[in-house]
């Protein structure tokens, strides 16, 4: 299940080929108890479990999930892993899906630069990463079989860019195909997917695998460019008959073996460098917890109410489900057995002085359905301060199965209202691993952290950020809507009749919210902070093909804390377009009154579309508009810049119109001839508008009923054929 296969030699006594061993676990290891059932999804040898990507994500730190990579790549090579399966950059699309928890983020550049990171930090302690799930894995709903049938433009920049960045940034050794299929061809035999863009177009020289499973026909997976089907199953004979039929080229074949001879070779060769023995575990839990702190999300925090104070003396109630045992990972085949626990209740007494008394309930108030919650209620009413802990059971969303909605759990909910009855000083602390909806209930609470899935060290880390060790940085990597019916993806997901069709196109997320300026709870990007942050002094250049994007950056309160600077591009052109798209961060730690000048670099992609007539990115000439702020939404710097065209002449068909042929270096100048109807229409100014426009969508096909004098042989050599959209 977990191994490739190995060649031993004739004798029988030495391997001519190693077998490789591969194990889940893209946020800690889980490799299985030797002799267990290979099926079994809690039966993994200890391992630290870090935060999630979820949380990963939430930190915009790609430093410090670096560090946690390769602290995952250190366990992994003591453990004789050859490849870590993972990390996963799909898109969250929908609210609903009941993997987000393993996904970065509804923005491709955040997902692409943390998802490079983790690559990064996992390979360089010569272990392989997995990138996963090639591609439009955006459910689990029917995931096996589901075509994800997607627009070519939309594919190219909302589904395949994260890909994309991290196989030409961060080179993993394998990228890992999805179940589904892709407008109507499964993932693992798609070529265009595995082959033309991931190699030919973006460079990949690693080997591509099935997810378990994913495999339909491994003959025509091949042929497409997958290397390894996992588990290896009873197939090998088809292959050799294909061959033998000729319908099978035995080339292909080859090229398949050598690249996973390849990543034999290069685990080899990396085994031979020295490990750090033993693997520091400690330090690990220790790592995680700095993890879980940075990626937690302080939404809200009326009148100052968070961080308490460690030693005034007061009464703290600790109630709700996850008070005493913590829900701080996912559920299905990234489930990782920890090498300990910190849980919340524990962590907060071993952190408070004396003169805090810390409470709870002995049922930590999760038994709501009965009238056995008094004493809960009780606690909370003499409390001076109340935190509870809420959020979504295993139950609820896991691999396997998307959610229904986004509510909390009734009986939490019941829970929060009874206790919002006695106290004007409650803190809600949330554990889920998709968002939930906060509109309905947030009003009746000072304060909410959003600590998503926390990993094994959660505890501690919601220790120091209630009580100031650590001041919250963490950024909200979706938006939460205000109901889940007010998302773009709500009318188009999960689909039907084995397709489900992505309506919504471009517009994933924040690019729609924004766009439509619909009213949400918390916009992409936000979080607060214990501190207060000024941006000062925008300049914008241009060096080369880059444009750099320089803010200074200014604590002005009171206690250390750090920044995400965001800098969103709001491109204009013939397209159509979402307001603005994230192109670049930046996170800085900053003592109080402290500043720092950072400079953040856009490449050309931040100010380009994908032309599907073109097959190509384009960047258009013309203004655009520098956003610079703390979310989408607190934009507190702008500026606008001219961009310069991209030194590719416009691609023309004879379905092309008049109106862009004019954009055209050579066909612009033969169209609008002096003296010839079309320039003469166009220079009057007494026509009415209409005309214009009109004229301007003839389709140079017809171009000739307008000017019988046209050199139609001439204007016929500057264009190409019609063409069709590639993925298909």
């Amino acid at each position: 299940m977990w191994h490739t296969q190995g060649i031993r030699t004739a004798e029988g006594n030495d391997d001519l080929v190693p077998r490789l061993l591969l194990t889940d676990g893209p946020h800690g290891l889980r490799k299985q108890v030797e002799g267990s059932d290979p099926l079994a999804l809690d039966n993994g040898i200890r391992a630290t479990c870090f935060p999630p990507a979820v949380t990963l994500g939430s930190t915009w730190n790609p430093a410090l999930v670096e560090r946690v990579g390769a602290a995952i790549g250190r366990e992994a090579r003591a453990e004789q892993v050859a490849v870590v399966l993972g990390p996963g950059v799909n898109i969250k699309r929908s609210l609903l899906c009941g993997r987000n928890f393993e996904y970065l983020s509804e923005d491709p550049v955040l997902a692409g630069r943390i998802g490079a990171a983790l690559v990064r930090g996992i390979q360089s302690i010569g272990v392989g990463a997995s990138l996963k799930h090639s591609a439009a894995n955006n459910q689990e709903t029917d995931r096996l079989r589901v075509s994800a049938d997607i627009d070519e433009r939309t594919l190219r920049e909302i589904y395949l860019a994260a890909f994309e960045h991290v196989v030409t940034h961060a080179a993993p050794w394998t990228v890992m195909c999805a179940y589904n299929r892709v407008n109507g061809t499964y993932a693992s035999e798609h070529h265009e997917l595995l082959t033309r863009i991931l190699r030919q177009e973006w460079g990949f020289d690693g080997l591509v695998m099935s997810d378990w499973g994913a495999v339909d026909d491994r003959v025509r997976a091949l042929t497409a460019g997958l290397d390894l089907e996992m588990p290896p199953t009873h197939t090998d004979a088809a292959v050799v008959d294909a061959v033998l039929a000729g319908t099978l080229d035995e080339e292909v074949v080859d090229r398949a073996a050598g690249r996973l001879l390849a990543l034999v070779d290069r685990t080899r060769a990396e085994s031979r460098h020295p490990t750090s023995t033993p693997v520091a575990l400690d330090a690990h839990h220790q790592l995680a917890r700095a993890a879980a702190a940075d990626g937690a999300v302080l939404l809200k925090n009326d009148d100052g109410l968070l961080p308490l104070s460690p030693t005034a003396p007061q009464t703290i109630a600790l109630i709700g489900p996850f008070a005493a045992v913590p829900r701080y990972q996912g559920s299905g085949s990234s489930r990782v057995t920890p090498t300990r626990v910190d849980g919340p209740l524990d962590a907060i007494r071993a952190l408070v002085g004396a003169a805090v008394i810390v409470e709870t309930v002995p049922d930590d108030g999760a038994d709501t359905d009965t009238d056995t919650d008094t004493d809960t209620v009780a606690l909370a009413a003499r409390a001076d301060v109340t935190v509870l802990f809420l959020g979504l059971p295993d139950e609820a969303e896991s691999e396997g199965f998307d959610r229904t909605d986004i509510v909390l759990p009734v009986d939490q909910l019941r829970l929060l209202d009874r206790v919002a009855a006695v106290t004007d000083r409650l803190v809600v602390v949330l554990a889920n691993g998709g968002v939930v909806s906060v509109a309905e209930w947030q009003d009746r609470a000072s304060a909410v952290l959003e600590l998503w899935l926390p990993g094994q060290a959660g505890g501690l880390a919601v220790a120091d950020l209630l009580f100031g060790r650590t001041n919250p940085s963490g950024r909200l990597t979706e938006t939460i809507p205000l109901r889940l019916e007010d998302s773009p993806a709500y009318l188009h997901f999960p689909g039907a009749e084995g397709t489900v069709t992505y309506g919504e196109g471009l517009y994933v997320g924040y690019r729609y919210y924004d766009t439509l300026h619909v009213p949400v709870a918390y916009p992409f990007g936000h979080g607060l902070s214990y501190t207060t942050f000024e941006h000062t002094d925008l300049e914008v250049h241009l060096d080369g093909t880059t444009t750099l994007v320089a803010v200074t950056v200014t604590n002005t309160g009171p206690v250390a804390g750090a920044e995400v600077v965001q800098v969103y591009v709001r491109a204009h052109g013939t397209v159509g377009r979402p307001r603005h798209v994230l192109g670049g961060f930046a996170k800085l730690s900053l003592e109080p009154g402290a500043g720092e000048r950072v400079t953040i670099p856009l490449d050309a992609r931040s100010f380009a579309y994908w032309s599907a007539r073109e097959h190509r990115w384009r960047v258009e000439a013309g203004e655009a508009v520098i956003e610079v702020g703390a979310s989408s939404r607190d934009l507190r710097l702008t500026t606008t810049i001219t961009v310069p065209v991209d030194g590719h002449p416009p691609v023309l068909t004879p379905l092309s119109t008049v109106g862009e042929a004019l954009e055209h270096p050579e066909a612009g100048p033969l169209l609008a001839r002096p003296g010839g109807p079309i320039a003469t229409m166009l220079a009057d100014d007494t026509l009415d508008p209409g005309h214009h426009a009109m004229l301007r969508s003839v389709p140079l096909s017809r171009v000739a009923a307008f000017d019988p004098a046209i050199d139609v042989e001439r204007l016929r050599a500057l264009l190409a054929p019609p063409t069709e959209p590639r993925i298909g």
